[in-house]
């Protein structure tokens, strides 16, 4: 937060996340599906005045970044879904889609190191898709309350590395969300 003429001002990072909050807090109540908090949160990320840093110098910014390229992601995939598509243009959404989470995963592995892996759990997920069963891997940030999932095996690599990945699977913090279809 920015104090301007004695006044706290929130800085636009920092209004996307408190954001990001309500809609995971109306998720959680039920009060809208995950397609429904999917879009909203996708809404939020790219038609905000805040674009993807190129310059990651704040766990935040990395943070923003994570959510943006997750978002991007997500979008893609659930575009490459539609009945109707030809081969090449559902490969051209999934290359996209393989784009952002690759961007994502830069993100993660920047706030990682900018921590310095302290503060840090990771373990494999309990998924029911057999695509992502021991792939899917949560990642939790403690002094950031923030949860980040991946598949990247330089990722995986670095926190078995730093001694922060657990062995064996769990069932995910947000087990709800991450095994709902949308």
């Amino acid at each position: 937060m920015v104090l301007i003429d004695g006044c706290v001002v929130m800085n636009g990072i920092e209004k996307y996340f408190r954001y990001r909050q309500s809609l995971i807090d109306q998720f959680v109540k039920g009060d809208m599906t995950k397609r429904e908090y999917l879009q909203a949160n996708y809404e939020a990320v790219v038609y905000n005045d805040i674009k993807p840093f190129k310059n990651i110098d704040t766990v935040l910014k990395g943070l923003f970044n994570y959510q943006y390229y997750n978002a991007r992601a997500k979008e893609k995939k659930q575009a490459s879904t539609i009945k109707d598509l030809g081969y090449d243009e559902k490969k051209e959404y999934l290359d996209s889609c393989n784009y952002f989470y690759s961007r994502k995963d830069r993100a993660t592995m920047k706030v990682l190191q900018m921590i310095d892996y302290k503060g840090v759990e990771a373990y494999f997920v309990k998924v029911r898709s057999k695509e992502l069963r021991g792939r899917l891997f949560e990642i939790i940030l403690t002094d950031y309350n923030m949860i980040l999932h991946s598949t990247n095996e330089q990722i995986l690599n670095s926190l078995k590395e730093e001694g922060v990945f657990s062995e064996g699977s769990r069932k995910s913090l947000i087990d709800g969300y991450i095994n709902q279809r949308y």
